[in-house]
């Protein structure tokens, strides 16, 4: 895109800023002025810069297919790290092997803004930021390593279940249900009755925003100032049906631990909400709760609507991935 033209912020998608606004720097760089260009080429049309970026590669420690990198903000400027040195950024340039790649970061952008602005989800902050050229990265302040820092303990529901490729084979952090992974936070969250209704409204979220991307290294628990664990911000949101044709859930059990199938479900052959109320009661949430916790995601928002026409996603993505959320919005209160 010309970076001239930035007519939004590319933080929150506030209109009205030809760069980050001061909500943004505040709450993604401490209030420092951070420009929303990297001092990088992209990697795909520089050697040398693509040599710098491998070498970071090799040393952060996070999983996933897509390319994550490390970096520290030095005085204003963001930077790669280097050995040795605790990055408190992590930068996600274009993947590939995807459809519409290019689409990637604008959409996780666009979808976690939803998920905070929209419906009040703790999320990790997060913004684009551009190559030199105008191409898009993703950026996210990592929220377990302290100011100081110091780093927060943090256990993803696949470490909890005692999942890893070595004793469950290459999917094993899908091989599972969103009911289990509500009795991992009732086992080892001493506060689950108030983290429970959080992880409930992310899995409704992540329904109906088409996020097939929502596995068991996808959540996590964080330790808190006062050395309890609570469910970690989310981090990771997608709307992942306009990059690749998934199934509804990333888990393959999907909801439910059992075969279990509501009457709704036989007469459509989709998800409604009653399904999720059913869920609700498994997982521990109170039933007069569930209704109250759902609400906004049973109602049209048209904020919704402006932040994906403020997003930095193309015309044909924006068409689709409000398509994908009128689909999805419809089935839950058709039961």
């Amino acid at each position: 895109m010309k970076l001239n033209e930035l007519k939004n912020c590319p933080g929150t998608l506030a209109e009205g800023f030809s760069t980050y606004s001061p909500v943004c720097l505040r709450r993604m760089f401490n209030g420092k002025r951070v420009s929303h260009l990297l001092q990088y080429d992209t990697p795909y049309h520089d050697e040398e810069v693509a040599r710098e970026f491998m070498d970071n590669r090799k040393r952060i420690s996070i999983s996933g297919v897509q390319e994550k990198l490390s970096m520290l903000l030095e005085k204003n400027i963001l930077r790669l790290t280097l050995e040795g040195e605790q990055g408190t950024y992590i930068l996600k340039p274009i993947p590939r092997d995807v459809r519409n790649p290019g689409q990637v970061p604008g959409n996780e952008h666009l979808t976690m803004q939803i998920a905070r602005q929209v419906f009040n989800i703790n999320t990790a902050e997060n913004a684009l930021i551009f190559f030199k050229d105008g191409t898009q990265a993703y950026i996210t302040r990592r929220f377990d390593v302290k100011e100081n820092g110091s780093r927060r303990g943090k256990e993803d529901f696949a470490s909890l279940a005692g999942k890893s490729s070595d004793n469950a084979g290459t999917n094993f952090k899908y091989d599972f249900s969103y009911e289990e992974v509500g009795a991992l936070i009732r086992r080892y969250v001493p506060a689950w009755r108030i983290e429970i209704e959080k992880f409930f409204a992310m899995v409704l979220f992540n329904y109906l925003f088409s996020n097939g991307d929502a596995h068991l290294k996808n959540f996590a628990l964080l330790e808190s100032d006062s050395g309890d664990y609570l469910l970690s911000p989310a981090y990771d949101l997608i709307n992942t049906r306009i990059h690749v044709d998934d199934t509804d859930f990333a888990l393959d059990k999907g909801l439910f631990i059992d075969d279990y199938i509501s009457d709704e479900f036989q007469k459509t052959g989709y998800t409604t909400f009653l399904d999720f109320v059913e869920f609700g009661k498994r997982i521990g949430v109170n039933e007069s709760r569930i209704q109250k916790i759902s609400a906004p995601f049973l109602e049209d928002q048209p904020r919704v609507d402006k932040l994906i026409h403020n997003s930095f996603l193309n015309e044909k993505s924006k068409r689709d991935y409000l398509l994908h959320y009128r689909t999805r919005l419809n089935r839950l209160i058709s039961g």
